[in-house]
């Protein structure tokens, strides 16, 4: 027999403090990294509620969503959070040219292929420094969850 306790946890929460693990892409923390760095409007990874014990992150874009007044806010997660440590800025195409042309080796080729490298090799360290555990601020205050990688090799 189902009490209304187990109800309630089987419906999810508007209480963030429920989650325990969140499950993300490893691409989708790449990407929304990369755009946060790129573009003018915020991408960030997204929970959306009710809340529960296991919980998806989703790539988002700030500022996509409509007014949440009867029900929780969703929690919006910086992408730089789920890095070990500080993560550099993406190169960028003047830099790698510049780069190229202080080594004397310029040529249009040579710098698309330069700064593809450089970009794999931006991406490869951030997929490099996941974390396993992840602080998620709630009003309630900090809340630590475990994260698990989807489409992580194994090691």
């Amino acid at each position: 027999m189902t009490t209304g306790f187990d109800r309630r946890r089987e419906r999810g929460s508007d209480d963030p403090t429920t989650i325990r693990s969140l499950a993300v892409t490893v691409d989708d923390v790449v990407t929304a990294l990369e755009a946060h760095q790129r573009a003018d409007r915020p991408t960030v990874l997204r929970v959306t509620p009710p809340f529960a014990g296991r919980m998806r992150a989703r790539l988002h874009v700030v500022g996509g969503e409509g007014r949440y007044e009867d029900s929780a806010a969703p929690l919006h997660i910086h992408p730089g959070a789920f890095v070990r440590q500080e993560v550099p800025s993406i190169p960028q195409v003047d830099d790698t040219e510049d780069e190229l042309r202080r080594q004397g080796e310029y040529s249009v080729e040579r710098h698309r292929e330069f700064h593809e490298t450089a970009v794999a090799s931006w991406r490869e360290s951030v997929r490099d420094g996941l974390v396993d555990r992840l602080p998620l601020e709630t009003d309630a205050g900090s809340h630590t969850v475990e994260v698990k990688y989807l489409g992580r090799q194994r090691e």
